[in-house]
């Protein structure tokens, strides 16, 4: 415990920003996706979760040490979502390659899924709803496609081929997600609109009164 505490008070002491964290996260996935398109699987698996994990540690740093800003929460979404793009795009490109139309095609379904769950509890929170609901959160997809990369055919470990079945499952899951986020905000508006209906109303009073 004091040694992991020291090390964070001497990480907050230094000049290390939470965006340069978010940085290096970008620069991990662009290196997974690299290794992706190569064909080489489990490198770029090992990338995209060294890359995942400093996409985690940036929010906590930000908290932590007192350095986080409006634009950097703000940096920090957007790179997740561009990370997340550029992976994925990648893998459809391999799947493309070897003939398999439909794989690739549910990359794109995931791309557009994962955006939806992003934009709908962005959404959800303008409106004032918290909307942390649903089952494809980041982490999550993180984890999933994780073990389809590392588990990919060709990646060495065990024959296995997990990666096409990790893209299925990733695209259910975040079109689930979405309907769950919709549900939840819509009974949550409405329970807020059947609030103000039973709250009690002032009495108007005449203007001839004022």
């Amino acid at each position: 415990m004091e040694f992991s505490a020291t090390v964070r008070n001497r990480l907050i002491e230094s000049r290390l920003t939470p965006n340069a964290i978010s940085m290096v996260g970008l620069v991990g996935n662009l290196a997974a996706a690299v290794l992706i398109w190569q064909g080489l699987y489990f490198l770029g698996g090992v990338a995209f979760i060294i890359g995942s994990v400093m996409d985690t540690l940036d929010g906590r740093y930000a908290r932590v040490s007192g350095k986080g800003t409006l634009f950097g929460a703000f940096l920090d979404s957007t790179l997740d979502r561009v990370e997340e793009g550029i992976v994925l795009t990648a893998v459809a490109y391999r799947f493309a390659l070897s003939g398999d139309e439909f794989a690739a095609a549910m990359c794109v379904v995931v791309v557009l899924g994962s955006l939806m769950v992003s934009y709908t509890r962005a959404r959800a929170e303008a409106l004032g709803v918290e909307c942390k609901v649903g089952l494809a959160t980041r982490p999550v997809r993180v984890v999933i496609l994780s073990i389809g990369l590392v588990f990919a055919k060709g990646a060495g470990l065990f024959d296995a081929d997990l990666l096409a079945p990790a893209i299925y499952a990733m695209a259910a899951l975040t079109a689930v997600t979405v309907v769950q986020r919709v549900w939840h905000v819509r009974n949550a508006l409405n329970q807020r609109g059947a609030d103000v209906q039973q709250a009690p109303v002032e009495p108007v009073v005449p203007a001839d009164d004022v």
